[in-house]
């Protein structure tokens, strides 16, 4: 485990830490980086009043706990020389080579760019870090060392910039340590950026764990006492080692106050780690405490036969001990816990590094898709906002009818699975089948189910630009919006004008056309857009998000302008149909809800109006809505439709809906679900039972809801249920 204490660093406790160290350092070479950085900061102090060569000392200490190399070292003792100093690049370069210099240049921050806001500015901060570790993975080991420091003593800080710090870290380098595999890393410096973002919700969890410490330790040695007892009868090369842990104050908080639950309720609060010397003997170990214990249906996990995205493997199983307690069991080798624990720079510790790209090029591709989707939306925050989504520790595990298996955020969608297997899958996709059940495009896939995407042969099919609003991940998005900037650029250049023109008229911007180039100037060049027909093109694709500049445009035109006189409006009150749908601006309009989709209040709808039976209410992600606009069938009989406010507010229960719930065999279940139903107060209407060729039962139930908040409310509900396997919305 990394070092959690702040020692006031020196170079003799650094030295030391080399010479009792077994790997090989160039140490004059260290000394020398030190007696540079130490000159250099001279003069400056940290915000404790501590001098300033104490915090690259104690990055540098941190990354020899690492097992990082020599340059890497020297990378850490210099590496706030040049942003922070007169040092300059070429001076570190002449002095240390070519390599400590890069690594320096990677973690240093980019001047004030002119233009480019607070925001901004930090994304491109971000860019740098990722163009410069996709050439040299130990820029970012760095950086997370820094950062690790940096919020180990930022309490130190004034109160507004612990917040944003803490934020910063909790959205960017959490992520990064993450998908590299960093645990130790990433664990610390989330509890840490918690205890800042939520001091009272920390001080909440730390109290009870606090409270039950002795229980805790008590209960922990107990269990890996029963575990040793049984090894030593079993047949293991060596003595397997046996630790316990708790879990960490940000993971209980994610588990238990973001799912709604009490800590008791938290399965993996407690776990106990076993690690062997074989695979095999890791099925062993499994086999034995499945029999000593009670293993808890559905809490079983096979890391090491389908690894997660950041290369870590394990096995993880649930048990209850005689005492009562459910506890978490992970068994994995040497060589995993490694991994596991200090991820990506595990390399350095247990091996010698890793020499040329070829075996960094599977584990770093994302770090390349980052970049392209950034590059792609044409709009430098993208980075972070692909970090924040596609970056989450907690992920979904689906597979193609083929067997292989796809990584994807949880949350994420078809559209996201089609456009993570190929981009040219995401572009001709037309439908899939989830477990050979056709579903809408919006559905949200469980860890292990079978995704088949259907595909169209027509070429010129292509993806929905309503697509942009349905899937989850960054990836998915920037390659629709490439496919529309490559295919669609007349389109593009249209839909672009008339977005900023409605967008104009609707915050009373009126820029003669012979100044609107002039008007938009600075947007333009913070979109690379060289032309105003680029500039409508970018918004035309998704590449240039109106909304984020609106405010910026409304404060130019005001200070290049003065306020303009803002026109009379003419108000008009929709009519507001008794199914609680609002047809914008046609009036004695019949109104019926499609039976394709089933929408109910809160969803996002369109209309189509029928032929002698008014309009007929679909989901914008209906997959006929979706194929018709596609296919451009009619295009003039879609129209805007809107609820009314009141619907979506109103607690009646007016709108029927079908709930399809995967249960195991359980006598018992369908009175649990009734018995929920009616603590609700919800109606029911029809409920059938169809029992499935693998024992599970399939549970059709319609009931009458509100809309979508309380339909999502009634779904959490029956998912509590024991023996529920899964909750689907569907057509019956």
């Amino acid at each position: 485990m990394l070092n959690k204490s702040e020692p006031y660093y020196t170079i003799d406790m650094l030295i030391q830490k080399i010479l009792d160290d077994e790997k090989q350092y160039d140490l004059s070479k260290i000394i020398s980086a030190y007696e540079f950085a130490a000159k250099a900061h001279a003069n400056q102090f940290r915000s404790s009043g501590e001098p300033y060569i104490t915090h690259p000392l104690a990055v540098s200490f941190i990354l020899l706990e690492l097992g990082m190399d020599t340059d890497t070292i020297c990378a850490a003792m210099l590496h706030d020389v040049v942003e922070d100093t007169d040092v300059t690049l070429e001076e570190v370069k002449k002095r240390f080579g070519q390599d400590v210099a890069m690594l320096v240049d990677g973690v240093t921050k980019l001047g004030k760019i002119p233009l480019f806001t607070k925001e901004e500015q930090q994304a491109e901060n971000v860019r740098k870090i990722l163009l410069a570790m996709s050439q040299d993975i130990r820029v970012i080991i760095i950086k997370l060392c820094d950062r690790l420091h940096n919020m180990r003593t930022l309490h130190y800080r004034p109160a507004h910039k612990q917040r944003n710090t803490a934020l910063e870290t909790m959205n960017i380098y959490a992520p990064i340590a993450h998908r590299l595999g960093m645990r130790t890393i990433k664990d610390e410096i989330e509890d840490l950026a918690f205890r800042y973002l939520d001091p009272y919700a920390y001080g909440e969890i730390e109290q009870m764990l606090r409270i039950r410490s002795d229980e805790r330790e008590a209960f922990i040695q107990s269990i890996r006492e029963q575990i040793t007892e049984r090894f030593l009868d079993a047949h293991f090369r060596n003595m397997p080692q046996i630790d316990g842990r708790v879990k960490s104050v940000y993971g209980i908080y994610k588990k238990a106050f973001l799912q709604g639950k009490s800590i008791d309720q938290i399965y993996d609060k407690y776990a106990v780690r076993i690690i062997v010397d074989t695979v095999n003997e890791c099925y062993n170990a499994l086999g034995l405490i499945h029999d000593m214990f009670t293993p808890i249906p559905n809490r079983f996990k096979d890391y090491i036969a389908t690894p997660k995205s950041n290369m870590y493997q394990s096995l993880h199983t649930t048990v209850i001990g005689k005492e009562g307690l459910p506890f978490e069991v992970q068994i994995r080798t040497w060589e995993m816990h490694h991994t596991a624990e200090y991820g990506i720079a595990a390399h350095w510790k247990y091996k010698e590094g890793i020499s040329g790209k070829d075996k960094l090029e599977s584990r770093l591709a994302w770090i390349r898709q980052i970049i392209e989707a950034q590059q792609e939306a044409d709009d430098v925050e993208e980075i972070v906002r692909t970090i924040k989504s596609d970056l989450a520790p907690d992920e979904t595990f689906a597979f193609t009818p083929k067997g292989d298996m796809i990584t994807l955020p949880s949350g994420a969608n078809i559209i996201d699975f089609a456009y993570a297997i190929h981009t040219e899958v995401g572009n001709k996709m037309k439908g899939a089948k989830v477990d050979g059940k056709l579903v809408s495009l919006d559905y949200q896939l469980s860890t292990g189910e079978i995704v088949e995407i259907l595909t169209s042969k027509d070429p010129d099919h292509g993806p929905n630009r309503a697509w942009l609003d349905i899937c989850k991940t960054n990836e998915a998005k920037s390659k629709i919006r490439s496919w529309f900037k490559k295919e669609r650029r007349e389109e593009n250049i249209v839909k672009g004008k008339e977005e900023l023109e409605k967008e104009f008229k609707r915050n009373f911007i009126r820029v003669p056309e012979e100044e609107l180039q002039s008007f938009l100037a600075d947007d333009m060049k913070r979109h690379n857009c060289s032309t105003l027909e680029n500039f409508y093109a970018a918004i035309g694709y998704g590449g240039v998000i109106l909304s984020r500049m609106t405010q910026r445009l409304k404060d130019r035109y005001e200070k290049l302008y003065g306020n303009a006189e803002e026109p009379e409006i003419k108000t008009y009150t929709p009519r507001k149909s008794s199914t609680g749908v609002v047809v914008d601006g046609e009036e004695n309009v019949l109104v019926k809800f499609s039976k394709c989709c089933n929408p109910v209040p809160g969803d996002d709808i369109v209309g189509f109006v029928t032929r002698g039976h008014g309009v007929s209410v679909h989901k914008k992600t209906c997959v006929n809505y979706l194929n018709a606009i596609d296919t451009g069938i009619e295009p003039e009989r879609w129209i805007e439709v809107h609820w009314a406010e009141n619907s979506i507010n109103s607690s009646a229960p007016v709108y029927k809906v079908t709930l399809d719930i995967a249960a195991s065999e359980n006598i018992v279940i369908l009175a649990e679900i009734s018995k929920t139903l009616a603590e609700m107060h919800i109606p029911v209407s029809e409920l059938s039972v169809k029992e499935l060729k693998n024992g599970n039962s399939s549970i059709f139930v319609t009931i009458s809801t509100a809309g979508v908040s309380q339909l999502n409310n009634i779904i959490a509900k029956i998912k509590k249920i024991p023996d529920v396997i899964s909750v689907d919305r569907t057509v019956k």
